[in-house]
């Protein structure tokens, strides 16, 4: 059910078919037997269509269960600590984190706000089902965090997640199984700023078979542009393996942000772009989209180093031909001695 329209239309709607407005209905009726059954996305909608749709759809008890049905990770009371001091709690944390991220940054937004520590709410799905859900702290202040690669690991050491799945048929219908059928949500929360960013894609934007251990790897990943007009992309990199007929359990799970070149970067320019995607502006972005877009980022990456194999391909000539002319000057100079 959607009131997507406004009042007055409503109104006279109902007017012709002889029966109550709506607004005629009692709000601990339309708060408590419908607003209570809406997803986040047709609640947002239903807030537009009057002033009093709005203030019903205000109350952070519905959001809140939106957040917990949507995230079971948002239970955790890490969590809801760090939403209770949102500008509008469930609703603006409902707000940054269901839509994909779309974010071009410019030069002076390339800057740190201070933050001590980021707390990462995932959940993992097998379809509609939950699989697995786990909350992490990660301190940002230390020298070890801003200077070396970021990886945030999910899973703890020989840790693994069972899923339904199982694992017959050749290596590339295991590998469209898992890709089809999983999905991960990887919520980044800055509890200084009071802002939030999920990067991760709806679905796999990515997936091969490791030919030496016959692991899949899955890539759930939203690309954004920084200050300098390079890309990058945030990730989050499922590993799953198993034995032939067995299920197939996760086995990695790690999120990182990934330059041109391919190379991790570090804490502090990680958490740049991070504070700068949950800054930036948010719209919905379909599944085929979201892997177009991963795509066109692959082949720029192609091209980018292509273009750094010409440079130094062009380097390395200069150096001989300047060796070589140095050789010859000094030869010619003991020759005419």
């Amino acid at each position: 059910m959607s009131f997507s329209t406004n009042s007055t239309t409503t109104s006279a709607a109902a007017d012709r078919s002889g029966g109550d407005p709506i607004t005629a209905i009692h709000p601990d009726i339309i708060q408590t037997h419908i607003l209570n059954r809406l997803d986040g996305a047709t609640l947002a909608s239903t807030s537009c269509a009057s002033s009093q749709f709005l203030a019903l759809c205000s109350d952070d008890q519905l959001w809140r269960d939106v957040c917990n049905s949507t995230w079971p990770s948002t239970t955790d009371p890490r969590v809801l600590r760090a939403i209770s001091a949102f500008p509008s709690a469930h609703r603006s944390f409902y707000s940054d984190s269901f839509p994909s991220t779309t974010h071009q940054q410019h030069p002076k937004q390339a800057r740190l706000s201070e933050t001590s520590e980021l707390i990462s709410a995932v959940d993992i799905y097998c379809d509609d089902q939950l699989i697995y859900s786990k909350v992490l702290e990660t301190e940002t202040v230390s020298n070890w965090f801003l200077s070396f690669p970021l990886s945030l690991e999910l899973l703890d050491a020989k840790e693994m997640v069972p899923t339904p799945l199982k694992i017959e048929g050749d290596n590339g219908a295991c590998t469209s199984l898992a890709e089809e059928h999983l999905r991960v949500s990887w919520i980044l929360i800055d509890p200084n700023n009071k802002r939030a960013v999920n990067v991760a894609s709806h679905k796999a934007v990515y997936s091969r078979m490791h030919w030496s251990n016959g692991d899949i790897q899955l890539r759930y990943a939203t690309v954004a542009s920084v200050a300098t007009g390079e890309l990058v992309q945030c990730a989050v990199v499922v590993t799953c393996g198993g034995k032939e007929g067995g299920d197939l359990h996760v086995k990695e799970v790690k999120m990182q942000v990934e330059d041109m070149e391919g190379r991790t970067l570090s804490g502090k320019d990680s958490l740049e772009i991070l504070q700068a995607a949950m800054e930036g502006p948010r719209r919905r972005i379909e599944c085929k989209r979201e892997k177009d877009i991963y795509e066109l980022f692959s082949r720029k990456k192609v091209q980018y180093r292509e273009k750094e194999q010409r440079r130094e391909t062009g380097l390395d000539m200069i150096c001989i031909v300047t060796g070589l002319s140095i050789f010859f000057a000094i030869w010619i100079f003991f020759l005419w001695r």
